[in-house]
């Protein structure tokens, strides 16, 4: 796909992600929002996958460890194929195996996550094992900015170097703010740069919504080394009024807010 495809794609999967969230009540809005580029070219451009065999030996791995932000994952996976519009239609409802937070029950995800800081270590364990095998899959782990105050990170981030895990990429969802406020006021992070490269990982920096500085990142390798991608990115971004604003962390539109939401995504895309 072409970066105007893709930029197209990435509001289309917002778009259906807020139509999801408005249908089923529940969701955490702002974050899916923050994502949604990111996961575009990863799933559209970056990684080898085969929808139709879901456990295909060849494909990339990828661990969502910012799990409340499912609604957008689970929108890519039914439009690329891992299961259908109808399936993910039960979203939220008695029942239903797609729910609030990734599960490996559903074709297309690889680990149970939510538990917040947990991501990182399952992916470096990964990493690992594909190493031992010989095999050249890559790994890929999301994380949200407020869940790099847990320990268990940085444990698995001086792992990741110990054992020079060259074929792990990290992602760090830099929207500035959680659920309590900004980061930097509930737990100060900075300076991340120097933190990471201090856990022997190679920084790199973009704004997480240029889809092309996105796509340059996740391709990028540096032998013997993990990379960590720090994206800059907007809470709630593509809706106006959700934008940089920690009320929509979790909520849902009411009629009048997913209506204006609709006029804006198709605004971008006409």
């Amino acid at each position: 796909m072409t970066k105007k495809e893709l930029e197209l794609k990435a509001t289309q999967i917002r778009k259906k992600t807020l139509e999801l969230i408005y249908k089923s009540k529940m969701g955490h809005v702002g974050g899916d929002m923050s994502i949604a580029d990111i996961l575009t070219v990863l799933y559209y451009k970056v990684m080898k996958l085969d929808p139709n065999n879901p456990k295909w030996e060849g494909r990339d791995y990828y661990v969502q460890s910012k799990g409340h932000a499912v609604e957008t994952l689970l929108t890519i996976l039914s439009d690329k194929g891992f299961f259908t519009d109808e399936e993910l239609s039960t979203f939220g409802s008695f029942g239903s195996k797609y729910i609030g937070h990734p599960t490996n029950v559903v074709n297309g995800i690889e680990v149970n996550t939510g538990a917040l800081g947990h991501g990182l270590s399952i992916a470096v364990g990964m990493a690992k094992g594909l190493k031992m095998d010989n095999k050249l899959n890559h790994v890929y782990c999301l994380m949200g900015d407020g869940e790099v105050a847990e320990g268990s990170i940085w444990e698995a981030a001086m792992a990741a170097s110990h054992y020079k895990l060259d074929n792990l990429t990290a992602i760090l969802d830099r929207n500035i703010l959680q659920i309590s406020g900004k980061t930097e006021e509930v737990m100060s992070l900075e300076p991340l740069k120097d933190k990471w490269e201090a856990f022997g990982f190679e920084f790199i920096e973009i704004d997480g919504h240029d889809i092309g500085e996105i796509e340059k990142a996740l391709l990028y390798r540096k032998d013997g080394k993990p990379i960590l991608v720090l994206a800059k990115t907007v809470k709630g971004k593509g809706v106006s009024y959700m934008e940089n604003n920690k009320s929509w962390h979790h909520g849902i539109p009411n009629q009048e807010q997913f209506d204006q939401a609709m006029k804006e995504f198709d605004e971008v895309l006409t």
